[in-house]
């Protein structure tokens, strides 16, 4: 079952059940992956969904600390809920140890010293956790392991 189908089946199982939240969630990762389907004329693979989940739970994120500093434990909560269902789709995420294999594995192959590789380092890493890592995860690791 493809990423698409297993989202209507989500959403209106959502529905039958009443689950308010699951169902407005997956409804605005819906809305999202049609809105690009329709702008770009493209109907997405995969990977393209992926991309717009992993973008959608990276909103969410982001928006999170600007809840804490306004003292809003109710919208923390939701995203935090949110946050939850969207992941359910996703690929595994990797542990820092595996992105930390990946970074040193991927230093070792080009040769990088020192942190003006950063850049270029970064630039290799990125495509082999791409949608399987955050990138801030990723750039911490980086920044750690020159």
């Amino acid at each position: 079952m493809s990423l698409k189908d297993r989202l209507t089946n989500d959403f209106k199982e959502a529905m039958k059940a009443h689950d308010e939240i699951r169902k407005n969630t997956i409804n605005l990762a819906r809305a999202a992956i049609k809105q690009i389907e329709v702008d770009t004329r493209v109907e997405l693979d995969e990977q393209g969904i992926i991309d717009i989940l992993t973008k959608q739970v990276k909103l969410r994120k982001d928006a999170l600390s600007d809840f804490e500093k306004a003292g809003r434990t109710d919208l923390i909560e939701a995203y935090n809920k949110e946050i939850e269902i969207l992941e359910q789709y996703l690929p595994a995420q990797l542990t820092e140890d595996e992105i930390r294999e990946i970074v040193l594995q991927t230093k070792e192959e080009l040769g990088v010293e020192d942190k003006s590789g950063m850049g270029k380092l970064m630039g290799a890493v990125m495509p082999k956790v791409k949608g399987r890592a955050d990138g801030n995860a990723v750039r911490n690791i980086v920044q750690s392991v020159l």
